[in-house]
């Protein structure tokens, strides 16, 4: 076992970060962002794969499936992370998008030992969840061998759910219990084997496009707008009365007036405007198109 983690390319240590000990600072901050500048390409050669799971993904949601996350330690972190933006973001109910960190809110904070060595405990949080056949379950894991995270995996595929297994090595476990495997390649660390570095800046590049793709397939967007936007601060309601002025050509002022007659909601705003129409009329309007604003607008 310790063979095969001293094997991993993220285990591996780097000769040109040798003597960063003995480095000025900018000259650390220059190596570090040019180690970092070689991640958007490992994540681009993944994309086939990422679209993929994608499409798998968004196809189960739309049938009334959910999408968890499940990581350990900075992976875990960062699935909640993501998941977390969801909702404000694209006006999801919480239980849509999940994140699920091994050793549970506590770990958020505070690394707890052991936790993602509990393959057990894996296992348990998917039964826990009552995952189906129509979620999808993501696993992450920059070494692609946290027993947490592979036994979840491993779970969700036994219950008939959509499995993703996301690692920054090759041949993993985990992406050996997936139906899909994603592997970025991003090589060895600047300190080596911290994996918070690139392998972490890669994880999330990769979880911003399997959350904003499967929610603008759902319908969760029009054109590049958030049109499922939250508006519940000053700023976000600044925001929505902004995407209600640009998708409609309405100044400011009088979007936001319509906004707050919509109850905030920009789908319901735009189409009062474009339509000519009520709230009431409007909401049935998009009711009747599945909350899509498009076909809500151009409708006969």
């Amino acid at each position: 076992m310790t063979h095969s983690l001293a094997a991993l390319a993220t285990e591996q240590s780097d000769p040109r970060f040798s003597a960063i000990d003995t480095l000025p600072t900018e000259e650390i901050a220059r190596l570090m962002n040019a180690a970092d500048a070689a991640v958007p390409a490992a994540v681009g050669r993944a994309v086939p794969a990422i679209s993929a799971a994608v499409d798998a993904i968004a196809a189960r949601m739309a049938d009334g499936g959910r999408l968890l996350y499940v990581g350990a330690g900075t992976s875990g972190r960062l699935a909640v992370l993501d998941a977390s933006e969801c909702p404000p973001t694209f006006g999801t109910h919480p239980d849509l998008v999940q994140g699920i960190i091994a050793g549970g809110e506590a770990a958020l904070v505070r690394s707890v030992e052991g936790a993602e060595d509990d393959a057990e405990a894996g296992a348990a949080v998917i039964r826990g969840k009552h995952v189906g056949p129509l979620d999808s379950v993501v696993g992450i894991s920059a070494s692609g061998r946290a027993p947490y995270v592979v036994a979840a995996v491993e779970q969700a595929r036994r219950l008939g759910a959509l499995t993703v297994g996301l690692a920054c090595n090759t041949g993993t476990p985990l992406a050996r219990a997936a139906d899909h495997a994603v592997e970025v390649i991003v090589g060895p660390e600047v300190v080596t084997g911290s994996t918070r570095l690139k392998a972490g800046t890669a994880q999330k590049l990769v979880l911003n496009m399997i959350s904003t793709i499967t929610m603008i397939r759902s319908g969760r967007t029009y054109g590049n707008f958030m049109v499922d936007v939250v508006a519940s601060n000053s700023k976000l309601v600044d925001r929505a009365a902004r995407i209600v002025s640009d998708i409609t050509g309405t100044q400011v002022p009088r979007a936001r007036e319509v906004l707050e007659n919509a109850g905030r909601d920009v789908k319901t705003a735009v189409v009062m405007i474009e339509r000519g129409v009520g709230a009431d009329d409007a909401r049935a309007l998009l009711a009747a198109h599945g909350n899509r604003l498009g076909p809500a607008l151009h409708s006969a």
